[in-house]
């Protein structure tokens, strides 16, 4: 409705500078003016191809108002309410992880953080970091990754079990890399992890799945590819 009434005001501000004369002559009746979701209507006039409509009946039909100052004619407008939402259209709902999901995800994503912990506290208290030890965090770790995977039945719970994949991939990795080390040196230095850049992805994939754990929405994380 609110496209029409500029173009209406520009039609009576036409009509009331044409000579009176000229709109005898040229005026026919064009039909009928109808705004949606108003029951009135009001009697258009054609004039020279273009149509107009009387302001009073405007007023009526748009349940406004009209007053005169001097020479103007000001029409008010009541303020257009927002079209209520048809009730069979139903609010578009993020699609969330699953219950059954998080509550594996969350118990696979701190076996892989307990693995870490271990592994960084050896490695800065200078204790031997042997594949027996290691060996036990990781399959810890393997095996609560497999309970995500069978709990996984969406697609944001699919999404969200790649990032643990990948996220436990890279700690295999570094734990891979400290065992490689201890083999060939007896100490490690105690900052290794201080600028480590496996190290800063790990702990950035690890609050990145966190958080989404805590929202429940997937959410892509670039540390965690």
């Amino acid at each position: 409705m609110k496209h029409l009434f500029p173009r209406m005001m520009a039609w009576l501000s036409l009509a009331s500078a044409l000579p009176l004369a000229l709109v005898a002559q040229t005026a026919q009746q064009g039909g009928t003016l109808t705004i949606a979701g108003q029951p009135d209507q009001a009697p258009l006039v054609r004039i020279n191809g273009k149509s107009y409509v009387d302001i009073e009946s405007l007023a009526r039909i748009t349940r406004g108002s009209v007053r005169y100052q001097g020479n103007r004619t000001i029409l008010t407008l009541p303020q257009a309410a927002s079209a209520p939402a048809p009730a069979d259209v139903q609010p578009v709902k993020t699609p969330q992880l699953t219950g059954t999901f998080l509550g594996a995800e969350i118990e696979a994503l701190t076996a892989i953080r307990e693995w870490r912990v271990s592994l960084v506290n050896a490695v800065e208290n200078n204790y031997p970091v042997t594949e027996n030890w290691m060996g036990g965090l990781r399959r810890t770790a393997d095996a609560k990754l497999q309970l995500a995977a069978a709990a996984a039945t969406t697609d944001p719970d699919h999404q969200a079990l790649d990032l643990l994949r990948n996220e436990f991939t890279n700690m295999q990795q570094q734990s891979a890399q400290f065992l490689d080390t201890h083999a060939k040196v007896n100490y490690i230095s105690p900052d290794s992890f201080a600028n480590n850049p496996l190290d800063q992805k790990i702990l950035t994939c690890e609050r990145a799945l966190a958080a989404m754990a805590a929202s429940k929405q997937f959410q892509d994380e670039p540390s965690c590819h």
